[in-house]
């Protein structure tokens, strides 16, 4: 069977959704809607924005997770939401702690201004090395990275620079592809 690298199952930067770091919010979840329509559903669904600086360079990323934490600004007092999810609480400490914290108090409708003024290099996060991997890595590498990461994707890079996504769903899609292939 042929050997796949990174490169041959990334999305490249160009039909990933992307917003200059000076964007808001609200077009930050305006590309990621467009791109999403345009890219199909059939090939997945886009969970992260790139965030690109004034050259077109990828500085950063917006994940699905970021934009409802931005959209509540007291999860800034529960603590380190990545540290915590390890811990593994239970629903009834979850809702614990949405009282405890008057999470989510307001109606739906306060999102609109949040999400009009809020810049989006603001909420961003810089891929570090642990969430990018070279386009000539193999799969075998990736999917490693993937799993013990506990990441939906990676950063993929030739040499410095950030040339384009490489998704758990498409690396699953592959893998699922080659279990049903088999001759069993």
């Amino acid at each position: 069977m042929k050997s796949i690298a990174v490169k041959d199952l990334m999305i490249p930067i160009d039909e990933y959704a992307t917003v200059l770091k000076d964007a808001t919010l609200y077009e930050a979840v305006e590309a990621l809607q467009k791109a999403q329509k345009e890219f199909g559903i059939s090939k997945g669904r886009h969970r992260a924005v790139l965030i690109l600086d004034e050259n077109k360079k990828v500085v950063g990323l917006v994940g699905l997770l970021d934009i409802l934490m931005a959209l509540e600004p007291k999860y800034e007092q529960v603590g380190d939401s990545k540290y915590m999810s390890r811990f593994g609480f239970n629903p009834q400490f979850l809702k614990t702690m949405l009282k405890q914290f008057d999470l989510w108090n307001k109606p739906l409708d306060y999102i609109c201004k949040k999400a009009k003024d809020l810049k989006v290099k603001k909420i961003m996060s810089t891929p570090i090395g642990k969430e990018c991997i070279n386009e000539d890595a193999s799969l075998n590498e990736a999917i490693n990275q993937l799993v013990m990461g506990h990441h939906q994707g990676l950063i993929v890079t030739r040499g410095e620079e950030f040339v384009g996504v490489l998704r758990l769903t498409d690396v699953f899609d592959e893998v699922a592809h080659r279990i049903t292939a088999c001759e069993i």
